[in-house]
């Protein structure tokens, strides 16, 4: 039971945000393999009403108060969602393929966007990049609005093939003028200015008199490319499944080092990579089939605690284990910056190369703010999962220092961490002696205290 428990706890962290002791229990009755298929298959559950937020706070999307409210409408989403996967690969390909509103200013396109992920996340890669190629927030994030057949802008194009799908060292600067002309002419409707409801909405729209009728030669094919020959062509490449392969391992596996080092270095896995890419190329890049192959591989299932937790996966998995923020509440707003203050402005990148992850998730600011929260969450014993785990503890008995520790521990993760944090713990809990709810009135006051000390240790930080 504890080795099952153990890589269910593993797949929800990964797949999802993490899951309370009782849901994890009631997934390993179902079994690891049938709780993958449930999650590759979110219409199986309810999805989370999106305008449910409206009638708590109808003011949230009014102009002037959507750019204070931000991400909060997905955050209450990663929160509430019974379709985890959906929400984490969402999370995923934003963060592969972002936009930001830092150049946008346009809050309604990025949600816009999320949604989509959330829609077609799980279908064809090629579907995602056309997708993404038509997004009236990309159109301007990478200046695809201002191509034309006679004034080239490569900025789409560049990143396309660099940053959304191949990697450098794969493609020509050729390739890459030759790919931003197929895309001239992709553009959008121009939006009202803007007025007492805030920014208009914009549509994709194809326009042939700005389009470069050319001849066009692209990664040694040769034809009168539209965008759409582009991606078809970028698909056919081995370079895209390999590429696409590792970012999937490093978002769902183990960190990997950052993106502009690929070219010299090797993946921490090639065989996981080439098995994923090889999933990848069979399936016509078909994202659920590959997801399936990577939850049920070995290299998975034993990559546990191989990752740093992003600070959404930080923020959300807090909320989703202490309870209680499952409707839309007072202050989501300002919950929704949590994971800014830690360095990861949902819907506002630094930059189109995203965000860097792993071990520099953390420097010491970014980890004071991690500890802080979550030791705040997890110290109010009215949180409803706070209290399950306070009363979990509470049926153990009477309990030593030591059996303190590892059932705390144990309902957190479970958590294995090492001697010297284990020995910490252990004297901590040794101040006040044995423990016995019944009778000890500080009871509940200690056991909150222990859970803080644990989501400050390094082992908390990783997935």
């Amino acid at each position: 039971m504890s080795e099952k428990l153990e890589l269910m706890a593993h797949l929800m962290r990964r797949a999802g945000f993490g899951a309370t002791r009782e849901e994890l229990e009631e997934r390993v009755q179902v079994g690891y393999e049938a709780t993958v298929e449930e999650l590759l298959d979110p219409e199986s559950q309810p999805a989370v009403d999106r305008w449910e937020i409206m009638r708590y706070q109808p003011w949230a999307f009014r102009s002037g108060t959507i750019q204070n409210f931000g991400s909060a409408e997905w955050l209450q989403a990663m929160i509430a969602s019974k379709r985890p996967l959906q929400e984490k690969l969402a999370l995923f390909w934003y963060m592969l393929i972002p936009t930001g509103v830092a150049k946008t200013d346009h809050y309604q396109n990025e949600n816009r966007r999320i949604h989509e992920f959330k829609e077609i996340g799980m279908g064809k890669f090629e579907d995602i990049l056309l997708a993404t190629a038509k997004s009236p927030g990309m159109l301007f994030y990478l200046d695809n609005i201002e191509n034309t057949a006679t004034a080239v802008n490569e900025n789409w194009g560049r990143e396309l093939l660099e940053l959304f799908s191949m990697g450098v060292g794969n493609y020509t600067e050729v390739d890459v003028r030759e790919a931003s002309r197929a895309f001239t002419g992709w553009t959008y409707d121009l939006m009202l200015p803007r007025g007492p409801i805030g920014r208009h909405d914009q549509d994709f729209t194809y326009k042939p008199e700005l389009h470069d009728d050319g001849e066009k030669t692209f990664l040694g094919q040769t034809g009168n490319f539209n965008g759409d020959d582009i991606i078809r062509i970028i698909l056919e490449q081995p370079a895209t499944a390999q590429f696409l392969a590792r970012h999937l391992y490093n978002f769902f596996v183990a960190d990997e080092v950052q993106v502009p080092a690929w070219g010299v270095t090797p993946p921490r896995d090639e065989d996981a990579v080439e098995m994923l890419a090889d999933a990848l190329i069979e399936t016509d890049y078909d994202i659920k089939h590959t997801l399936r192959v990577l939850f049920n591989s070995d290299f998975f299932k034993n990559a546990r605690f191989e990752k740093i937790k992003n600070p959404a996966e930080i923020v959300v998995s807090t909320l989703r284990m202490v309870g209680g923020y499952e409707k839309p509440f007072p202050g989501l707003g300002d919950m929704s910056r949590q994971y800014g203050y830690m360095g990861q402005d949902l819907l506002n990148v630094p930059s189109v190369e995203g965000w860097h992850y792993g071990a520099e998730w953390i420097n010491s600011g970014s980890l004071m703010r991690r500890i802080n929260f979550t030791a705040d969450m997890f110290g109010d014993a009215s949180k409803p999962g706070v209290q399950n785990i306070i009363n979990r503890v509470k049926q153990g008995g009477k309990l030593s220092p030591e059996q303190l520790v590892d059932t705390c521990l144990d309902l957190m993760g479970p958590l294995d961490v090492t001697e010297a944090s284990k020995t910490e713990l252990v004297a901590y809990a040794q101040e006040g002696g044995d423990l016995d709810c019944s009778s000890d009135d500080n009871c509940e006051i200690r056991i909150t205290e222990l859970l803080q000390l644990i989501v400050s240790l390094r082992e908390f930080q990783y997935a």
